[in-house]
Protein backbone atom coordinates (compact mmCIF):
# COMPACT_ATOMS: atom_id res chain seq x y z
CA UNK A 1 0.00 0.00 0.00
CA UNK A 2 2.54 2.40 0.98
CA UNK A 3 4.29 2.20 -2.48
CA UNK A 4 0.89 2.42 -4.34
CA UNK A 5 0.77 5.42 -2.41
CA UNK A 6 4.25 6.79 -3.16
CA UNK A 7 3.61 6.39 -6.72
CA UNK A 8 -0.07 8.05 -6.71
CA UNK A 9 1.91 10.73 -5.22
CA UNK A 10 4.34 11.38 -7.47
CA UNK A 11 1.85 10.91 -10.51
CA UNK A 12 -0.48 13.56 -8.89
CA UNK A 13 2.47 16.11 -8.18
CA UNK A 14 3.78 16.08 -11.76
CA UNK A 15 0.44 16.44 -12.91
CA UNK A 16 -0.55 19.83 -10.75
CA UNK A 17 2.85 21.25 -11.79
CA UNK A 18 2.89 19.96 -15.88
CA UNK A 19 -1.26 20.42 -16.00
CA UNK A 20 -1.62 24.12 -16.09
CA UNK A 21 0.89 24.69 -18.43
CA UNK A 22 -0.25 22.73 -21.22
CA UNK A 23 -2.83 23.77 -23.49
CA UNK A 24 -5.58 23.12 -25.53
CA UNK A 25 -4.49 24.54 -29.14
CA UNK A 26 -6.77 24.66 -31.96
CA UNK A 27 -5.08 25.45 -35.59
CA UNK A 28 -7.86 25.47 -38.65
CA UNK A 29 -9.80 21.97 -38.51
CA UNK A 30 -6.82 20.45 -36.29
CA UNK A 31 -6.28 20.54 -32.24
CA UNK A 32 -3.88 18.85 -30.07
CA UNK A 33 -2.10 20.13 -27.27
CA UNK A 34 0.58 22.41 -26.78
CA UNK A 35 3.41 23.19 -23.88
CA UNK A 36 3.92 26.42 -22.68
CA UNK A 37 8.10 26.64 -22.45
CA UNK A 38 8.75 30.30 -22.27
CA UNK A 39 6.73 33.47 -20.97
CA UNK A 40 4.08 33.85 -24.34
CA UNK A 41 6.20 30.67 -26.16
CA UNK A 42 4.70 27.03 -26.68
CA UNK A 43 5.64 23.83 -28.12
CA UNK A 44 3.32 21.44 -30.17
CA UNK A 45 3.96 19.28 -33.09
CA UNK A 46 3.74 19.95 -36.64
CA UNK A 47 0.99 18.31 -37.86
CA UNK A 48 -1.11 19.26 -35.11
CA UNK A 49 -1.03 22.66 -37.15
CA UNK A 50 -0.59 21.99 -40.68
CA UNK A 51 -0.46 24.77 -43.07
CA UNK A 52 -1.89 26.83 -40.87
CA UNK A 53 -0.48 30.65 -39.20
CA UNK A 54 -2.75 31.12 -36.62
CA UNK A 55 -4.96 29.55 -33.82
CA UNK A 56 -6.24 29.45 -29.97
CA UNK A 57 -5.24 28.19 -27.15
CA UNK A 58 -7.05 27.43 -23.87
CA UNK A 59 -5.71 26.41 -20.20
CA UNK A 60 -6.70 24.21 -17.84
CA UNK A 61 -7.94 27.14 -15.72
CA UNK A 62 -10.39 28.29 -18.74
CA UNK A 63 -8.84 31.26 -19.80
CA UNK A 64 -8.41 31.13 -23.68
CA UNK A 65 -5.81 33.42 -25.87
CA UNK A 66 -4.49 33.71 -29.74
CA UNK A 67 -1.37 32.11 -31.13
CA UNK A 68 0.28 32.53 -34.22
CA UNK A 69 2.70 29.70 -35.54
CA UNK A 70 6.28 31.26 -35.67
CA UNK A 71 7.65 27.94 -37.44
CA UNK A 72 7.14 24.81 -38.20
CA UNK A 73 9.47 21.86 -39.06
CA UNK A 74 7.84 18.47 -40.13
CA UNK A 75 11.28 16.63 -40.44
CA UNK A 76 11.10 16.52 -36.82
CA UNK A 77 7.59 17.13 -36.05
CA UNK A 78 8.06 19.99 -33.65
CA UNK A 79 6.45 23.40 -34.37
CA UNK A 80 6.74 26.66 -31.95
CA UNK A 81 3.38 28.96 -31.53
CA UNK A 82 3.83 32.79 -29.80
CA UNK A 83 1.10 34.85 -28.25
CA UNK A 84 0.35 38.18 -26.97
CA UNK A 85 -1.36 36.99 -24.26
CA UNK A 86 -0.59 35.89 -20.72
CA UNK A 87 0.47 32.28 -20.42
CA UNK A 88 1.24 30.22 -17.36
CA UNK A 89 4.40 29.87 -15.57
CA UNK A 90 6.50 28.10 -18.47
CA UNK A 91 7.15 24.51 -18.02
CA UNK A 92 11.70 23.09 -17.35
CA UNK A 93 12.73 21.56 -20.06
CA UNK A 94 14.96 18.04 -18.99
CA UNK A 95 17.42 16.02 -20.88
CA UNK A 96 15.88 12.58 -22.71
CA UNK A 97 19.45 11.09 -22.72
CA UNK A 98 19.49 10.91 -19.15
CA UNK A 99 15.91 8.36 -19.59
CA UNK A 100 15.80 4.79 -18.68
CA UNK A 101 13.87 2.08 -19.72
CA UNK A 102 11.61 1.25 -16.60
CA UNK A 103 11.24 4.93 -15.45
CA UNK A 104 8.43 6.02 -14.63
CA UNK A 105 6.74 9.31 -16.84
CA UNK A 106 3.39 10.98 -16.96
CA UNK A 107 1.79 12.11 -20.41
CA UNK A 108 -0.39 15.26 -19.74
CA UNK A 109 -2.48 16.70 -22.79
CA UNK A 110 -6.12 17.19 -24.13
CA UNK A 111 -7.15 13.87 -25.80
CA UNK A 112 -10.47 13.54 -27.53
CA UNK A 113 -11.10 16.40 -26.66
CA UNK A 114 -10.80 16.20 -22.96
CA UNK A 115 -8.98 18.95 -21.39
CA UNK A 116 -5.93 18.41 -18.81
CA UNK A 117 -5.61 14.58 -19.27
CA UNK A 118 -3.23 12.23 -17.28
CA UNK A 119 -1.92 9.28 -18.04
CA UNK A 120 0.95 6.98 -16.64
CA UNK A 121 3.52 4.80 -17.51
CA UNK A 122 7.21 3.38 -18.23
CA UNK A 123 9.69 4.27 -20.49
CA UNK A 124 9.16 1.07 -22.98
CA UNK A 125 11.85 1.65 -25.21
CA UNK A 126 14.37 4.02 -25.88
CA UNK A 127 16.39 4.91 -29.39
CA UNK A 128 13.20 4.13 -31.82
CA UNK A 129 13.30 5.91 -35.19
CA UNK A 130 10.15 7.45 -36.52
CA UNK A 131 10.44 8.48 -40.37
CA UNK A 132 8.95 11.79 -41.41
CA UNK A 133 8.44 13.47 -44.87
CA UNK A 134 7.92 17.08 -45.62
CA UNK A 135 7.47 17.07 -49.19
CA UNK A 136 10.21 14.43 -51.16
CA UNK A 137 12.33 15.10 -48.41
CA UNK A 138 12.37 12.58 -45.79
CA UNK A 139 14.63 12.47 -42.33
CA UNK A 140 14.16 10.25 -39.23
CA UNK A 141 13.65 11.48 -36.23
CA UNK A 142 16.12 9.95 -33.64
CA UNK A 143 15.75 8.55 -30.18
CA UNK A 144 12.57 8.70 -30.27
CA UNK A 145 10.86 8.06 -26.86
CA UNK A 146 8.52 4.28 -26.68
CA UNK A 147 6.63 4.83 -24.01
CA UNK A 148 3.73 2.57 -22.30
CA UNK A 149 1.39 5.97 -21.06
CA UNK A 150 -2.06 5.46 -22.72
CA UNK A 151 -1.87 8.47 -25.64
CA UNK A 152 -4.77 9.18 -28.20
CA UNK A 153 -6.13 11.73 -30.18
CA UNK A 154 -5.64 14.88 -28.93
CA UNK A 155 -2.27 14.11 -26.52
CA UNK A 156 -0.46 15.10 -29.64
CA UNK A 157 1.95 18.26 -29.06
CA UNK A 158 1.22 17.68 -25.33
CA UNK A 159 3.98 17.40 -22.68
CA UNK A 160 5.79 14.21 -21.53
CA UNK A 161 7.19 14.26 -18.14
CA UNK A 162 9.46 12.93 -15.63
CA UNK A 163 9.33 12.36 -11.95
CA UNK A 164 10.27 15.89 -11.12
CA UNK A 165 7.69 17.38 -13.59
CA UNK A 166 11.01 18.13 -16.47
CA UNK A 167 9.06 17.76 -19.91
CA UNK A 168 11.65 14.92 -21.49
CA UNK A 169 9.24 14.57 -24.42
CA UNK A 170 6.53 16.17 -26.63
CA UNK A 171 3.99 13.06 -27.42
CA UNK A 172 3.90 13.07 -31.16
CA UNK A 173 2.01 9.86 -32.31
CA UNK A 174 0.03 6.80 -31.29
CA UNK A 175 1.61 3.52 -32.61
CA UNK A 176 -0.80 1.08 -31.41
CA UNK A 177 -2.63 -0.04 -28.28
CA UNK A 178 -0.62 0.47 -25.23
CA UNK A 179 2.24 2.29 -27.36
CA UNK A 180 2.88 6.15 -27.66
CA UNK A 181 6.04 7.75 -28.79
CA UNK A 182 7.60 11.28 -28.62
CA UNK A 183 9.75 13.48 -29.82
CA UNK A 184 12.82 14.01 -27.10
CA UNK A 185 13.42 16.69 -25.87
CA UNK A 186 17.69 16.97 -26.11
CA UNK A 187 20.42 18.89 -27.78
CA UNK A 188 18.99 18.26 -31.29
CA UNK A 189 16.12 19.30 -30.52
CA UNK A 190 16.53 22.18 -28.98
CA UNK A 191 18.76 23.78 -31.47
CA UNK A 192 15.14 22.93 -33.75
CA UNK A 193 13.29 24.88 -31.45
CA UNK A 194 15.61 27.89 -31.09
CA UNK A 195 16.21 27.65 -34.72
CA UNK A 196 12.19 27.81 -35.10
CA UNK A 197 12.08 31.03 -32.70
CA UNK A 198 15.34 33.30 -34.05
CA UNK A 199 14.07 32.16 -37.79
CA UNK A 200 10.90 30.58 -38.67
CA UNK A 201 12.22 27.65 -39.76
CA UNK A 202 15.10 24.90 -39.51
CA UNK A 203 17.98 25.32 -42.23
CA UNK A 204 19.31 21.61 -43.43
CA UNK A 205 21.92 20.57 -45.15
CA UNK A 206 21.59 17.67 -48.23
CA UNK A 207 24.29 15.51 -49.40
CA UNK A 208 22.06 13.25 -51.61
CA UNK A 209 22.65 10.08 -50.31
CA UNK A 210 20.34 6.87 -48.96
CA UNK A 211 21.90 4.50 -46.36
CA UNK A 212 21.24 1.67 -43.52
CA UNK A 213 23.66 0.98 -40.26
CA UNK A 214 26.15 -2.28 -41.66
CA UNK A 215 28.39 -3.77 -39.63
CA UNK A 216 31.89 -2.86 -40.10
CA UNK A 217 34.78 -5.63 -40.91
CA UNK A 218 36.52 -6.97 -37.49
CA UNK A 219 39.62 -5.11 -37.59
CA UNK A 220 38.34 -1.88 -38.83
CA UNK A 221 35.59 -2.12 -36.38
CA UNK A 222 38.55 -2.85 -33.34
CA UNK A 223 40.84 0.33 -35.18
CA UNK A 224 37.73 2.70 -35.25
CA UNK A 225 36.03 1.17 -31.78
CA UNK A 226 32.83 0.97 -32.94
CA UNK A 227 30.58 -1.73 -34.75
CA UNK A 228 28.97 -0.15 -37.70
CA UNK A 229 28.99 2.22 -40.13
CA UNK A 230 26.18 3.58 -42.53
CA UNK A 231 26.25 2.11 -45.72
CA UNK A 232 25.16 4.07 -48.80
CA UNK A 233 22.25 1.69 -50.51
CA UNK A 234 21.99 5.07 -53.54
CA UNK A 235 23.20 8.41 -54.42
CA UNK A 236 20.92 10.84 -55.88
CA UNK A 237 22.26 11.60 -59.35
CA UNK A 238 23.59 15.36 -59.43
CA UNK A 239 23.74 15.59 -55.45
CA UNK A 240 26.29 17.29 -53.71
CA UNK A 241 27.50 13.03 -52.45
CA UNK A 242 27.24 12.77 -56.08
CA UNK A 243 29.65 15.09 -57.58
CA UNK A 244 31.98 14.37 -54.24
CA UNK A 245 32.33 10.58 -55.64
CA UNK A 246 30.25 8.76 -53.00
CA UNK A 247 29.34 5.21 -54.51
CA UNK A 248 26.56 3.02 -53.46
CA UNK A 249 28.30 0.18 -51.55
CA UNK A 250 30.46 2.82 -49.63
CA UNK A 251 30.54 2.54 -46.11
CA UNK A 252 30.44 6.24 -44.67
CA UNK A 253 32.33 5.89 -40.76
CA UNK A 254 33.01 9.69 -40.27
CA UNK A 255 31.65 12.94 -41.75
CA UNK A 256 33.16 16.35 -40.98
CA UNK A 257 35.78 14.33 -38.41
CA UNK A 258 32.52 12.86 -36.47
CA UNK A 259 32.08 9.47 -36.15
CA UNK A 260 28.92 8.22 -38.12
CA UNK A 261 26.94 5.21 -37.60
CA UNK A 262 23.83 5.25 -38.71
CA UNK A 263 21.24 8.13 -40.76
CA UNK A 264 20.89 10.04 -37.59
CA UNK A 265 24.71 10.36 -37.22
CA UNK A 266 25.25 11.94 -40.72
CA UNK A 267 21.70 14.23 -39.99
CA UNK A 268 23.46 15.97 -36.95
CA UNK A 269 25.94 17.05 -39.23
CA UNK A 270 23.57 18.42 -41.71
CA UNK A 271 22.35 21.48 -39.93
CA UNK A 272 22.36 25.47 -41.18
CA UNK A 273 26.56 25.30 -40.39
CA UNK A 274 27.08 22.83 -43.15
CA UNK A 275 25.38 24.65 -45.95
CA UNK A 276 28.10 25.39 -48.16
CA UNK A 277 30.99 24.42 -46.47
CA UNK A 278 33.52 21.65 -47.42
CA UNK A 279 32.76 18.62 -45.48
CA UNK A 280 35.19 15.94 -45.41
CA UNK A 281 33.75 11.95 -45.45
CA UNK A 282 35.56 8.96 -44.98
CA UNK A 283 33.90 5.87 -46.44
CA UNK A 284 35.56 1.92 -46.41
CA UNK A 285 35.74 1.15 -50.04
CA UNK A 286 36.56 -1.92 -50.49
CA UNK A 287 39.62 -2.86 -48.44
CA UNK A 288 40.93 0.66 -48.46
CA UNK A 289 39.67 3.78 -46.75
CA UNK A 290 38.82 6.88 -49.20
CA UNK A 291 38.86 10.45 -47.91
CA UNK A 292 35.80 12.38 -50.33
CA UNK A 293 35.19 16.31 -49.64
CA UNK A 294 31.36 17.12 -50.27
CA UNK A 295 29.82 20.18 -49.56
CA UNK A 296 26.24 20.17 -48.81
CA UNK A 297 23.48 22.46 -49.99
CA UNK A 298 20.61 23.57 -48.33
CA UNK A 299 17.69 20.87 -48.25
CA UNK A 300 15.08 22.34 -50.18
CA UNK A 301 11.95 19.89 -51.91
CA UNK A 302 14.73 17.33 -52.97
Amino acid sequence: MDELDAYSRTVSAVAAHVGPSVAAVRAGGGSGSAVVVDHGVLVTNAHVVGGHREGSVAYADGTEGAVTVRGTDPLSDLAVLVTPDPTPPPLELGDAAELVVGQLVVAVGNPLGLAGSVTAGVVSGLGRALPVRSGRASRVVEDVIQTDAALNPGNSGGALADASGRVVGINTAVAGVGLGLAVPVSATTRRILESLRADGRVRRGYLGLVGAPAPLPAEIAARLGRPRGLRVAEVVAGSPAAHAGLRAGDLVVSADREPVSDAQGLQRRLFAASIGRTMPVTVLRGAAMVDVLAVPTELADH
